[in-house]
């Protein structure tokens, strides 16, 4: 049973609202607590008034009570995205090995118990932080897992949270671990950029952009099977900026067997850290969004299977947030690298080698 501890220096604790606007008030976010999770994102659109681009609740204490766990917006770890059979090695190893003191077992909360998915049953996103250091623009919260989960060893989280003038968003994440352990985490947000405005349900008229050749090729439950689909000729392919809904026919089991969409795993071409990995943008709103990144890869998922009660603000609760209402575009590694040895991605971390994440959200006006 998880279990909500209020603390005394934050009323209403892990759902205590931090709100961040930048000094040109360019772009204003709203936090909570828990799981570190972006709540409200307000930007300017090009007809000079703001809409808040994020799903999410009106009753933030749903990010834990919500049965369907769409995952709006928080801080996603320790292992993001999915691990085969909740069951990984330290070395890391091809194949299941047998039980003994490196083989570790996370619950499994997917498919039917045949992977783990967002870092357990309780992940870091659905866990507490708390605040360490705040102001008008910036604020830090800390987790300390414990070896939640089955994970091996303790971790120390920080997610430092920042607005600047000229329309930006910066997350940082540093971990460090007392054991060795994979870590692997992402910023779980989902996009809308028209915010349901101007008789716009979904984000297939959306433009996107992703500086990826190739993309993770899964099995039937999104889990890495170890080659690499090469986009070119596919509806995969976002080399060139178009629009999400092209090719839409195309993309009907790309998402796993019934589902219509992506959510797949993009392998970068190059280091995305000064440069745009991925844009997106809406000739509606003419809002642009420009995301940087150390990170290798990028997740894709656009919201197949979403059926959440919608903020007022989006028109709920009356209404829902449901398939391709938004994209969730989640910058992070390999995934799975823990039990895909042949690709030489080390996501082993301990007391000698510290994580690192980062991520900076550009906003701008298109007209």
């Amino acid at each position: 049973m998880f279990t909500i501890i209020f603390a005394a220096n934050a009323p209403g604790w892990p759902f205590d609202l931090t709100t961040l606007t930048a000094p040109d008030k360019s772009i204003t976010a709203k936090f909570v607590s828990f799981g570190a999770t972006m709540t409200e994102l307000w930007v300017g659109d090009k007809f000079g008034n703001f809409r808040d681009i994020i799903l999410g609740y009106d009753d933030n204490s749903k990010l834990l009570t919500d049965p369907a766990h769409p995952v709006f917006n928080p801080i996603v770890g320790r292992y993001a995205n999915r691990i085969k059979n909740g069951t990984f090695s330290i070395p890391i190893t091809r194949y299941p090995q047998p039980d003994g003191p490196n083989v570790f077992h996370i619950p499994t909360n997917d498919h039917d118990g045949l992977d783990t998915l967002q870092g357990g049953i309780y992940g870091w996103d659905r866990h507490n932080w708390t605040i360490t250091a705040k102001t008008a623009t910036s604020v830090t919260y800390k987790h300390i897992d414990a070896a939640n989960e089955g994970f091996p060893g303790n971790v120390t989280a920080f997610a430092t949270h920042s607005v600047e003038s000229g329309g930006v968003l910066k997350t940082t994440v540093h971990a460090s671990a007392t054991e060795l352990t994979p870590i692997m985490t992402t910023q779980h947000i989902y996009w809308n950029l028209n915010a349901f405005q101007q008789g716009s349900e979904d984000i297939l008229n959306h433009t996107l952009r992703v500086d990826g050749a190739k993309v993770i090729a899964t099995d039937s439950i999104q889990i890495p099977t170890g080659p690499f689909i090469e986009v070119e000729g596919t509806a995969y392919d976002f080399q060139k900026a178009r629009e999400i809904g092209d090719n839409w026919n195309e993309t009907v089991g790309y998402c796993g067997p019934g589902c219509q969409g992506f959510d797949n795993c993009w392998i970068y071409n190059n280091d995305e850290s000064s440069s745009a990995g991925v844009s997106l943008w809406s000739t509606l709103s003419g809002i642009r969004l420009d995301i940087t990144t150390n990170q290798p890869a990028v997740q894709v998922y656009t919201g197949y299977w979403l059926d959440t009660p919608r903020k007022v603000v989006h028109g709920g609760p009356s209404l829902n947030y449901t398939k391709w209402s938004a994209v969730a575009i989640e910058q992070e590694g390999y995934i799975d690298a823990i039990n895909t040895p042949e690709w030489g991605v080390n996501q082993i971390y301990g007391p000698d080698r510290n994580f690192e994440w980062s991520s900076t959200y550009k906003f701008s006006v298109i007209h």
